[in-house]
């Protein structure tokens, strides 16, 4: 699932493959603004079927914090 979701995020994002890990922080690429965080977390839902909570949304840094709200163990 974390690849997945990895992979999602570049999908989103439009960077190469392999550029996002759940390092990245959303500071680090200009493409990751607050309309891709919104596209990130509808796509989590509607592809993957993750619900993720507002409060954790609100808080997302970055790759890792998205991951966390789904429920995946880094």
């Amino acid at each position: 699932m974390k690849e997945k979701i990895l992979r999602l995020i570049e999908e989103i994002l439009q960077v190469p493959e392999g550029r996002v890990t759940e390092n990245t922080l959303m500071e680090e690429l200009e493409e990751w603004d607050s309309v891709a965080q919104v596209m990130i977390i509808g796509e989590l839902e509607s592809r993957l079927g993750v619900r993720v909570d507002l409060e954790a949304a609100m808080e997302m840094r970055g790759a890792g914090d998205v991951l966390a709200a789904a429920g995946v163990s880094l």
